[in-house]
């Protein structure tokens, strides 16, 4: 992403392509720019499945997250949320996928996303910019 880029989840930018270098643009589609979060889960911040962490100024979606009891969870590399739409999926949506991951969770279900997941990044399933 270029320096000026604004601070706010890729979604809410009118235009997201105009902010991405063409290495960027790569990395994004390929999902290799999510790598660095490895260093997170090995420092045991953030898990390979859990919901997928909120920028700072996501407020609407840190409160829903916080009134369901998720922010208990793990932040993940990959999630419920992600196999299921990504950027697509409104706010209250993801939440609710959060919610069931966490009423769900277990081995299998993690195994099943992280199944799935794979699947979306090599079909760049989602992926929007």
């Amino acid at each position: 992403m270029l320096v000026e880029t604004p601070a706010v989840a890729t979604h809410l930018l009118v235009d997201p392509g105009k902010f991405l270098t063409p290495i960027g643009s790569f990395l994004r589609k390929s999902s290799l720019d999510e790598l660095p979060q490895l260093w997170s889960i090995i420092k045991g911040d953030m898990s390979f499945v859990g919901p997928r962490p909120a920028l700072y100024n996501q407020d609407d979606l840190i409160a829903l997250r916080t009134t369901y009891g998720i922010e208990q969870l793990l932040p993940g590399l990959t999630g419920w949320a992600q196999i299921n739409g990504r950027d697509e999926l409104p706010i209250p949506e993801k939440v609710k996928l959060d919610v069931e991951y966490l009423q769900r969770q277990s081995f299998f279900l993690d195994m099943k996303i992280i199944f799935l997941t794979f699947l979306k990044v090599v079909r760049r399933d989602g992926v929007t910019h």
